[in-house]
């Protein structure tokens, strides 16, 4: 009985040995897979922030709403978004034009519920296009594709 349990105690103490000597090796492996994975985790963000546009302002038109004949809506308005910044203790704003461009959804949103002056926030990405006039010359245009749109201000300043 006695070499039985000498057997077993043995057997225990190579299973505990075994264990030891493998959480000795994740732990001196900790760095690597922290490391990896917050390569990982930033690759995953990183991918995700690609071509995204926020902005927070104020439509300066009432947006233009076209049909097609397959059912698809899109609307087209501007949006002012303002800087600010001070000059030897003045105020100085600086506005910026945005075109945009809203489809689907976001378009029946847009018609239903945006009018001049309305402050708002969009989401979305930037898209360049480039078009020849009459008079042949080449114009560049940057406009942001609409994703999402959020409606600011208050309830009274709803008139729409």
């Amino acid at each position: 009985m006695g070499s039985k349990s000498n057997k077993k105690i043995m057997k225990s103490f190579q299973n505990n040995k075994l264990g030891s000597e493998a959480k000795k090796s994740k732990k001196e492996n900790a760095p690597d897979i922290i490391s990896k994975s917050m390569f990982n985790i930033n690759f995953k963000v990183m991918s995700t922030l690609r071509n995204q546009v926020q902005l927070i302002g104020n439509v300066g038109n009432d947006p233009e709403i076209t049909n097609f004949e397959s059912g698809k809506k899109v609307s087209r308005f501007s949006l002012a978004t303002n800087d600010y910044y001070r000059k030897d203790g003045e105020k100085i704003q600086i506005t910026e034009w945005h075109n945009l461009i809203a489809w689907g959804k976001q378009a029946e949103l847009v018609e239903n519920y945006v009018s001049k002056g309305k402050e708002i926030a969009v989401h979305g990405k930037l898209t360049y296009r480039s078009y020849e006039t009459e008079t042949g010359d080449k114009k560049y245009v940057t406009e942001v594709i609409v994703n999402e749109v959020l409606f600011l201000g208050t309830v009274e300043n709803s008139d729409k």
